[in-house]
Order: structure tokens, then sequence, then C-alpha cells
């Protein structure tokens, strides 16, 4: 898979000037390639940024891997992380948002291709596993009833178009990976009043996979409670049937994770909160709690764990507010986000607070993707 510019040759290619000054001895330089060369400078110029763009969408090679996996509604790399901690290579990643995309190019040297909807899946490289961290939406025909759609070549397309379930499932149909890992909010179950699941379930099932799911939560591995449901599916043209897979006895940190280990010592002042958001919280969660209602905001206990962290953090940090002696509450910052959903110090963060604050809310608990990640690779290497 390469970029637009790859796709496409010169002669089916729009054409448009771009004035752009080049250094003197920049251009020398160039003058001697086109003596050597035979090109012009326009030529070689067009022909570097394209071997430009076909490296920075290119995956880098992991030497002795143990499997391949595609990393789908990639966000920032979580489960990418994940996946090459349990010995795999990945091979094609996908996320249209463009601040998520400079996060993940920052940390793992590629640039994810953009709108998975946009992209053949028979330009898909081959792949033995394929992980997907996907939107849930509501399905437009889930009340076709199982016979009216098992009667249908392909009906599992049919169910799911116009989802981005539907890119998963056309996916998987066309490469018929060894295994998938799929993560999505524990309210996958009863959405739509089941209806999104039973469509789910059933698509994967006539894909003639295996399915196992689980609701957990990551608070095991990460002091944060965050319930994710994880759907893991084995292909039947590679695997016995049943699969002795289980998410039952995950491995656990030894010593359980606390709030209080993630805080960083010295924190800049932005992160406080202004008087009048303060004062805005406190008279919220007061008229709340007269109603009778738990909505309100809440303050991290140092020996315990946060609520969830949600993409909507950057607001106002009201689920997660840390008490500072003489002063106003703060929120968490980027950084103690990343701790707090098991991201690597060594992890870069080179977006804006606002957009760091959305990407990690967005994230998974890397720690126990990563055990659920070696599970699977066991299986595939059994």
């Amino acid at each position: 898979m390469v970029s637009k510019v790859a796709e496409k040759s010169r002669e089916e290619m729009e054409r448009k000037s771009v004035k752009v000054p080049i250094d003197n001895l920049i251009y020398d330089d160039l003058k001697e390639l086109t003596k050597i060369t035979g090109q012009s400078i326009r030529e070689y110029l067009e022909y570097a940024l394209q071997y430009h763009f076909e490296i920075i969408y290119q995956e880098p090679e992991i030497p002795g891997a143990k499997f391949d996996f595609i990393d789908l509604f990639a966000g920032i790399g979580g489960m990418r992380l994940a996946f090459e901690a349990a010995g795999g290579q990945c091979v094609f990643s996908s996320e249209w948002d463009s601040f998520a995309q400079k996060t993940y190019y920052e940390n793992f040297s590629v640039i994810p291709h953009g709108d998975i909807r946009k992209i053949d899946e028979k330009d898909i490289p081959d792949h033995d596993v394929l992980v997907a961290g996907f939107p849930c939406q509501p399905f437009s025909i889930a009340g076709v009833s199982k016979k009216n759609s098992l009667g249908k070549d392909h009906g599992f397309l049919d169910k799911t178009q116009g989802t981005l379930f539907f890119d998963i499932v056309r996916i998987l149909d066309e490469k018929r990976p060894k295994a998938f890992m799929l993560e999505n909010v524990k309210n996958l179950r009863n959405h739509d009043k089941g209806r999104t699941w039973e469509v789910i379930s059933e698509t994967l099932m006539e894909l003639n996979y295996q399915i196992f799911f689980e609701i957990i939560d990551g608070q095991d591995w990460a002091p944060q409670h965050r319930e994710r449901i994880i759907i893991v599916g084995f292909n039947n043209d590679n695997f016995s049937n049943p699969v002795d897979f289980t998410f039952q006895d995950l491995p656990k940190p030894t010593k359980k994770p606390v709030a209080g280990d993630i805080l960083e010592k010295h924190v800049d002042e932005k992160y406080t909160l202004s008087d009048n958001l303060w004062t805005y919280l406190q008279e919220y969660a007061l008229k709340h709690k007269m109603k009778g209602n738990g909505f309100g905001y809440g303050v991290l206990d140092p020996k315990g764990s946060t609520r969830t962290l949600s993409a909507r953090y950057h607001k106002d940090g009201s689920e997660i507010l840390i008490w500072q002696k003489g002063k106003n509450p703060r929120r968490l910052t980027p950084r103690e986000c990343a701790r707090l959903q098991g991201f690597p110090e060594t992890f870069k963060i080179p977006v804006s607070d606002t957009q760091a604050y959305r990407q990690f809310g967005n994230a998974v608990v890397v720690p126990m993707i990563t055990e659920i990640a070696k599970r699977i690779s066991e299986q595939l290497t059994k």
C-alpha cells in the first residue's frame, strides 16, 4: 500500500505548480544530478517527493516478528504498542484524524493511511491478525431477520453497509486473517437495544470465525476504572473447533497500580482550575446532588483508581481532579493521562494539550491489551 502520489502515474495526475525557494548549494547539486540521470530538475524533484511519500507510508520492519497484524482505527497506536510487545509486526495502519496521525508518526515513524472507507481491501497487505478499536454505530437494517440475511450471498456485507464495522467485515472477508481482536465500549452489548451486538456477533460467525468476548476492567493494569468489551476471533479454516482460548487469569502486575503512581512532581500552574471554572463545577455538582443524581466532579484518590478518562477531558477535567493544598484543584497533565493508560514514558506527545486529552481519552489501556495480544500470539504459534 502506497500514498496517493505513488498510486498514480504522472500522466494520470492533474498538474499544479508549487514555487519553493532552494538553497544555492542544493540547486548546484541538483544540476549535477541532472547530468547523471538525464532528468530535469523538476522531474528529479517530483521523483524525490514520490519516493518520500512511499517511505513515510512504509511500515518499518521488526526482525524476528512472530506474526503480522494490521492496525485499523489506529488512534495514536496503543493497540500497536500492545501487539508489537506480543511479538507482532505491523504491516498496515489506518487512522483518519490528522492530529492522531501526527502522534502516530512521531512514535512509529510511519504515517497511517487515511479514511479506511476509501481504501480497497484488496490493496491491504496479507496479515495474520486484524486489530481494530472501531466506533460504535447503529445498523439501519438491523431489523432484517437472520433468515433473510443468511439467504443472500455475502449477507453480512449487506447487513453492515454504511457503518464503519462494514470496513472490518469487508477486509476480513477478503484477506481471511487467522485471527482478529476488536475493542469497544462496554455498552456495545446494549447499544441500539441489543441490535448492534446481534448484527456484529452474527456477522463475525457468518464469516466462519469462532468468537470470544469479555468485558474487562483495565484497573488491574492501570489505576483507572475503564471497562471495555474485547472481541477475539479465530478463523475456522486455520484452527480446530473449539479453540482453547480464554480471557480468564490474564497476568496482572504483582503490585496493583494506584493513581498516586502517575502524578508528576512539578506541574505547570496552567493546569490549575480557574476560580470561575471551579465555582461552576461545585455548583453543578450541588445542583445534581439535590436532585438525587450522581453527576459531578471526581477527585483522584492517590491510593485507588480514577474514573474513566474520556475524550471530553479537555473541556473541564471534571471526571479526574487532583486536590492541591491552598489553591483550586488541577486537571491531569497530558503525561499523566499517558501514564493512566499505561503508555511508556518514552511515548512522545507532539500535539497541543487539547488534542492530547482527546487522544488519550480515546486510547486503550496498553498493558491490558498486551496480555490479550500475548494470548492470541500463543494460539498463532502453537
